[in-house]
């Protein structure tokens, strides 16, 4: 794994600590098709969750949160339909009684001290 996928890696476990800690259970992580990845899917009470993880080093990049556009939400609701039809719909037969929402766990990791991470729910 080279030092950019360690990073994510790095990101996506302290997110999958955060949803857990808010009562959420982890369904799956870094699901694929052909479409692209997922890099969550959790269960909030009835909500089904598909939460994108961005991690970034404090410096020179943007915030993690705004690499999050509408571009990028928009393909998340089709990541969202696929998940949904492959993996729930042939377990359970039905959506999800409290639907799907889309979440953003932003990771910000300072040059010192404890990394940052922001868990922003429902995002459009």
């Amino acid at each position: 794994m080279n030092a950019r996928g360690a990073l994510g890696r790095y990101g996506e476990d302290l997110a999958v600590r955060r949803l857990r800690a808010a009562g959420m259970a982890v369904l799956e992580r870094n699901w694929r098709c052909t479409a692209g990845e997922i890099d969550i899917v959790a269960r909030d009470r009835d909500a089904l969750v598909v939460c994108e993880v961005k991690t970034r080093r404090a410096g020179g990049y943007e915030h993690p949160m705004a690499a999050v556009t509408p571009a990028k939400t928009a393909r998340l609701r089709r990541l969202a339909s696929c998940w949904l039809t492959e993996r729930w719909l042939t377990r359970y037969g039905r959506p999800p009684v409290g639907g799907i929402r889309l979440d953003v766990v932003g990771v910000l990791l300072p040059a010192r001290g404890a990394p940052l991470v922001q868990h922003v729910r429902g995002v459009d």
